[in-house]
């Protein structure tokens, strides 16, 4: 094992003192008091509070420009989220597939599979030269192939993907929306590690999470129970039952009043059966997992009164909820040959329904009797007992409980206080699930400004690295090389396996490889030692140098944590500033910074993503992605070790 040097021992002692944080409480109209004086806050320094825990990281001038605006109408503007955002959208317009609809991404993106079968069946290559060909002339083969087809390899997807989220969370003005939407892909989580959803991870998102994250949860919660990305991550897609013929049954007894008609229903029952349950690539039967999850981590939380049997039923209630046929050779194709022969008008008459890239599919639903949580669905029932069961989880007293749990635990601390959790839920309950009214009652609690939810959350990787861009006013020119870097702290965004989402408890991401991963990212991002990073430590002080290394560790400090008591922080980092091994491990995290080899080459096409970045454009661009670039203007070695050091700080690493 490899000696930790000194300082990186004094870092690991002081980090022990990391805590988390909690928030708050009040009225859910639309006027409201944020009760920081009783707390014994400043103006200021509440300012630099509702910074922390509503955005990802104060930027210079922030906490005059909220004081100046109002804290409640600061709040308020946030919780709308309709703010402009010119210079981002010119940003992530260079990002052209980021809009492209699940279809699309369907017959552009297709998985390796699928393209190797295309290949085959267009006589590309043989299907016995597979697993035999040579490696490389084989892929060559297959890029040609997609070269000419106009198909692109689906890490460029995700890569944009990826480049988007980190945009926006470094430029938007709407930085609570933001927040939220991290917050509810994660609490709604799908994984690109399943290959079979990883294409609508996208569009997930895009359209079913970001416009529903201040609104009602249960629009959340039908939202992504209707989502291709969801219903292929947790198997609900390939869920079937028994659909009985059943007596009376409406148009099927009105459409059988002549003979065209009957030989219509005829023809309908033969495409059916034949089709029936052919949908999940053969899988057929019941299928529990989304039934599941929708009870334990959606909404009403493991302790939330459900039993086995509550499962068992309710995956019954959510049979035939599966996906609509998408693209020319995507998924979905028995369902789109029994949409071609009986035609969807047809289909929709008979209890199927399409919305979007959603189906009902009548004829795998169980339309027996079912019973969840003492409900009782009668025999019969279509698409509509679905949507009313999912309501009733949605609304239920366990749902409000859980998720105001959740809420103040990613932005009060890790062990919210139970009488503000009773608030939060009394809101959700009262106002039907409103998540903005739920937010207000939380900011508006006296528990949210208490001294023990002050600087009591630890941030994700995430949040570190973007709170650290905006602290330096950087320019991101290529978002990918800050991606590599959050991956090596220890977040993979959009790669977390499990659907409960990455943890939000400090203990998940503070442990001595982090720390040392955190500390190694603060001295290459400061010392602009990760390509496509920019900015100027000079200008930050209006161009003013330090006299000292001490005195620069004051003043940078105060400029990257606002509003906070640092005499003892600065008093434990000052004897790393002396310690002799500090350059060289400058240079090591440097040289640490692109780790997989793919980085170089993602440089290079994540470049110029902003018009005035700093990226030489051309020839230089590459030269810029590889080598080791020097000291910019505005910075010298002892700055960029100061800041180094500020940003690795545990006392950074607090929100």
């Amino acid at each position: 094992m490899k000696k930790i040097h000194s300082f990186y021992i004094c870092l690991l002692a002081f980090s022990c003192g990391i805590v988390f944080s909690s928030f708050v409480r009040n009225s859910t109209s639309e006027k409201f008091t944020l009760p920081y004086k009783k707390a014994g806050l400043t103006e200021q320094q509440a300012a630099a509070h509702l910074l922390s825990r509503f955005t990802y990281g104060a930027k210079a001038g922030d906490v005059d420009a909220v004081v100046k605006e109002g804290l409640e109408k600061w709040l308020v503007q946030q919780l709308d989220g309709k703010q402009e955002d010119a210079s981002l959208n010119q940003m992530l317009s260079k990002l052209e597939d980021i809009n492209l609809t699940n279809t699309e991404v369907e017959n552009i993106y297709p998985r390796n599979a699928q393209i190797v079968r295309y290949a085959v069946k267009d006589g590309v290559i043989h299907k016995d030269s597979v697993n035999k060909a040579n490696g490389k002339e084989y892929r060559a083969q297959i890029l040609a192939y997609m070269k000419t087809k106009g198909y692109k390899p689906q890490q460029e997807l995700y890569r944009q993907f990826i480049n988007q989220k980190i945009l926006r969370a470094t430029y938007t003005n709407n930085q609570l929306q933001e927040l939220m939407t991290d917050f509810w892909f994660n609490h709604f989580n799908v994984s690109l590690n399943k290959n079979q959803c990883a294409s609508y991870v996208p569009a997930y998102e895009r359209d079913v999470i970001r416009p529903n994250v201040i609104g009602k949860f249960e629009n959340l919660v039908l939202s992504t129970a209707k989502s291709p990305a969801m219903l292929m991550y947790l198997d609900n897609f390939s869920s079937a039952g028994t659909n009985v013929p059943m007596e009376n049954a409406g148009n099927d007894m009105q459409m059988a009043g002549n003979a065209q008609q009957q030989q219509r229903r005829k023809k309908f029952q033969q495409v059916v059966q034949k089709n029936k349950l052919k949908q999940g690539k053969g899988k057929t039967g019941l299928n529990e997992n989304y039934a599941r999850e929708v009870m334990e981590l959606h909404t009403l939380g493991v302790d939330g009164g459900y039993t086995q049997s509550d499962v068992t039923q309710a995956a019954r209630v959510l049979t035939g909820w599966t996906i609509a046929p998408m693209g020319d050779n995507g998924y979905g194709a028995p369902m789109k040959k029994l949409m071609e022969t009986v035609g969807q008008e047809n289909l929709l008459k008979r209890g199927f329904v399409l919305d979007g890239d959603f189906i009902f599919a009548i004829n795998r639903h169980d339309n027996g009797e079912k019973t969840v949580l003492g409900k009782k669905f009668p025999a019969g029932g279509g698409y509509e007992e679905g949507v009313e069961l999912l309501k009733m989880l949605a609304h239920h007293n366990s749902t409000a409980k859980f998720i105001s749990r959740k809420l103040a635990t990613r932005f009060v601390n890790d062990n919210p206080p139970q009488s503000l959790i009773d608030k939060m839920a009394k809101t959700f309950l009262s106002t039907e699930g409103d998540i903005k009214s739920v937010l207000i009652t939380m900011a508006s609690s006296p528990e949210f400004w208490s001294k023990e939810a002050l600087r009591e959350k630890t941030k994700s990787p995430f949040e570190l690295a973007i709170s650290a861009v905006r602290s330096l006013d950087a320019k991101v020119n290529q978002p990918y090389q800050l991606y590599t870097w959050i991956s090596k702290m220890g977040q993979q965004m959009y790669y977390y396996q499990a659907p409960t989402g990455f943890p939000d408890k400090g203990q998940y991401w503070i442990n001595t490889g982090s720390l040392l991963n955190r500390m190694n990212f603060g001295l290459a991002l400061a010392s602009q030692r990760i390509p496509g990073i920019t900015f100027s430590l000079a200008k930050m002080n209006n161009n003013h140098e330090p006299e000292s290394a001490e005195a620069a560790l004051v003043i940078y400090s105060k400029l990257f944590m606002p509003e906070r008591k640092l005499d003892e922080t600065i008093a434990r980092l000052k004897p790393m500033l002396n310690d002799p091994n500090l350059e060289t491990n400058v240079a090591n995290a440097a040289q640490k910074s692109t780790p997989p080899q793919q980085m170089n080459t993602m440089a290079n096409e994540d470049a110029n993503i902003m018009d005035d970045g700093g990226a030489p454009k051309g020839k230089g661009k590459k030269a810029f992605a590889n080598a080791t670039p020097q000291q910019k203007a505005g910075t010298n070695t002892m700055l960029s070790q100061v800041v180094g050091v500020i940003i690795g700080s545990p006392e950074f690493q607090r929100k």
